[in-house]
């Protein structure tokens, strides 16, 4: 039986192009080096500074809360709005885009040490807290909470904002993620389309079930996406974007936990036609 030259061809042709695919995946997933980080280098303006303790061991600690108009701007949110979400049961649902910089040591007045956290946070949203006490109560509480989750800290709630001092220590310039990192990435020019996209129907899972959480995993139902590779996942520390190209689907959340996007996987079952993104919970 004679064999088709033309069909192996074929078939060395579709292979080489399944391993290039594989080797632009595992770079998208971070696996691989890439010479354009979707990251900038910012220098933010000081904008008032608050000073806490640690718990339980009573040690200072100052939170440089700066402002940047690169940081972008949470939703808008009145005065009334603020009232009921922090009347409500879940008033971390509304989230506040920030860049929390690394812990660095400094002198207090009466020459001791401390340590200092800098949180930047929009230019604008912070003038707009700097005008009402709620709302500058407000900044001060998810600026603590993001510090705390993401270093495992406890600080006290009982603060004080200095009158004097706008920054403890010197301005430094900060690393922003100007896009998350993508997990799943468009690999060709899709053709432009004017159908409105459909948000497709999801399901956000916690396991364990019970007790403190390790992974989040979302399950997004995506009917007629026949591959993954017309697929765009954004994973941020606290939101989750998807496009389905080209226009069928768009999905843009925020959820309450924040995750380890660096180490967040997806998968798509094109039986199924199920997107499952898996997410580790940083502890808390």
């Amino acid at each position: 039986m004679m064999t088709d030259p033309s069909l192996l061809n074929s078939e060395l042709e579709l292979q080489q192009q399944e391993e290039l695919y594989q080797q632009l995946l595992l770079q998208t997933m971070g696996q691989m080096p890439t010479e354009n980080p979707d990251s900038k280098v910012i220098r933010p303006q000081p904008g008032m500074c608050v000073k806490t303790l640690s718990e339980p061991g009573k040690q200072k600690v100052f939170v440089n809360i700066c402002q940047s108009n690169s940081v972008p701007p949470p939703p808008e949110l009145s005065r009334e709005e603020l009232v009921e979400l922090l009347q409500s049961e879940d008033p971390s649902g509304f989230r506040v885009p920030m860049s929390l910089g690394e812990p660095h040591t400094e002198t207090d007045n009466n020459s001791q040490g401390c340590t200092a956290y800098d949180v930047v946070i929009n230019q604008e949203f912070f003038q707009k807290c700097q005008k009402d006490p709620l709302f500058q109560q407000f900044v001060i509480l998810v600026s603590v909470e993001g510090l705390e989750n993401k270093y495992n800290l406890e600080l006290s709630r009982d603060w004080k904002v200095l009158k004097n001092r706008k920054f403890l220590g010197s301005v430094s310039e900060q690393n922003i993620r100007t896009k998350s990192r993508p997990v799943i990435q468009e690999l060709q020019p899709q053709e432009s389309s004017t159908a409105a996209a459909k948000r497709p129907e999801f399901t956000l899972l916690v396991e364990p079930p019970v007790g403190d959480p390790e992974y989040l995993i979302a399950e997004i139902n995506l009917p007629g996406v026949t591959s993954c590779r017309s697929l765009v996942l954004d994973v941020g520390e606290d939101r989750l974007v998807l496009t389905a190209r080209p226009s069928l689907f768009h999905l843009d959340i925020f959820h309450p936990f924040l995750v380890d996007q660096e180490n967040s996987v997806a998968q798509y079952n094109n039986n199924t036609q199920i997107l499952t993104v898996t997410m580790p919970v940083v502890p808390s």
